[in-house]
């Protein structure tokens, strides 16, 4: 591997590599000179020298004396262009000896979401398998922070943490989300985010009656005496998945145990290999 070194202010590279002989001006924002090495510009005998664009925002192209690459707009966001790594997804994988996935855990407020969560995470982490939990209360405390529960703001709550699972994912780690992400479409736009089969839905299907009877937090309490506006369950629809990877139904009048719904899960992941590399 080369290392460059930036020189400024732009200077003339000459077809030899340092100061003598001919020389050919690089009208550029910024660039680099690769040392050591043999190059000719404009001949025949092209070699190695990389030209490093600017823009404005900082934002960088790379080109090795051909095309510039395409700068793309995504967003809100111009002038970019995805920059190739040599090690990638599958790499990781291997070092991990594990495939990433999301277990995306969806349901009722008081459902169980975050004790299942850290349920299955402990279990994994016991069989030396790398997770992290994307906690819905947790990331309001940094990354959402500035989102209320307005139903525009849950979208993009639910967006923003479907793009960091999808970074989690592409580490090779087992990301665990779980969150009320009470509407259809935002959990399908975090399913499109993935390739088929590492978006894992699992919906903890424990009617409102029970979730209300536990009221872990209050929230019930507060939501049914108009101190709460817009609480799912009660004054905000949630709308139960229609084609989740897993169901994880009360049992008649109880509901199983974090362990045993954590083994449902794991028995999950190693049928669909992603236990391994």
């Amino acid at each position: 591997m080369i290392a460059l070194k930036p020189v400024h202010p732009p200077i003339s590279c000459s077809s030899s590599g340092s100061k003598s002989g001919p020389s050919v001006p690089v009208p550029m924002i910024g660039f680099v000179k690769l040392p050591s090495l043999s190059f000719g510009l404009n001949g025949g005998n092209h070699g190695g020298l990389s030209l490093i664009q600017a823009t404005e925002e900082s934002t960088v192209a790379v080109t090795n004396g051909e095309d510039p690459p395409q700068m793309v707009t995504n967003g809100k966001a111009g002038n970019i262009v995805w920059h190739p790594r040599s090690v990638g997804k599958v790499h990781r994988q291997e070092l991990l000896q594990q495939k990433g996935c999301v277990i995306w855990i969806t349901g009722l407020s008081g459902s169980g979401k975050s004790t299942l969560a850290c349920a299955l995470c402990q279990a994994l982490y016991s069989t030396g398998k790398l997770t992290y939990i994307l906690d819905g209360d947790n990331v309001r405390h940094g990354l959402n922070r500035d989102l209320t529960f307005k139903a525009e703001d849950r979208a993009e709550n639910i967006r923003r943490i479907g793009e960091v699972a999808k970074i989690f994912v592409d580490a090779g780690i087992i990301c665990i989300v779980s969150v009320i992400s009470p509407y259809r479409k935002d959990r399908d736009a975090c399913r499109a985010l993935l390739p088929q089969g590492d978006f894992i839905e699992v919906f903890l299907d424990v009617p409102i009656e029970i979730c209300e009877a536990r009221d872990p937090k209050g929230l019930y309490k507060l939501a049914r005496a108009g101190k709460i506006k817009g609480f799912t369950g009660v004054d905000d629809p949630y709308e139960p998945p229609l084609n989740c990877e897993l169901a994880l139904p009360p049992k008649g009048n109880s509901c199983a145990s974090p362990s045993e719904m954590a083994e449902t899960v794991i028995s999950y992941l190693e049928e669909k290999g992603y236990l391994q590399a």
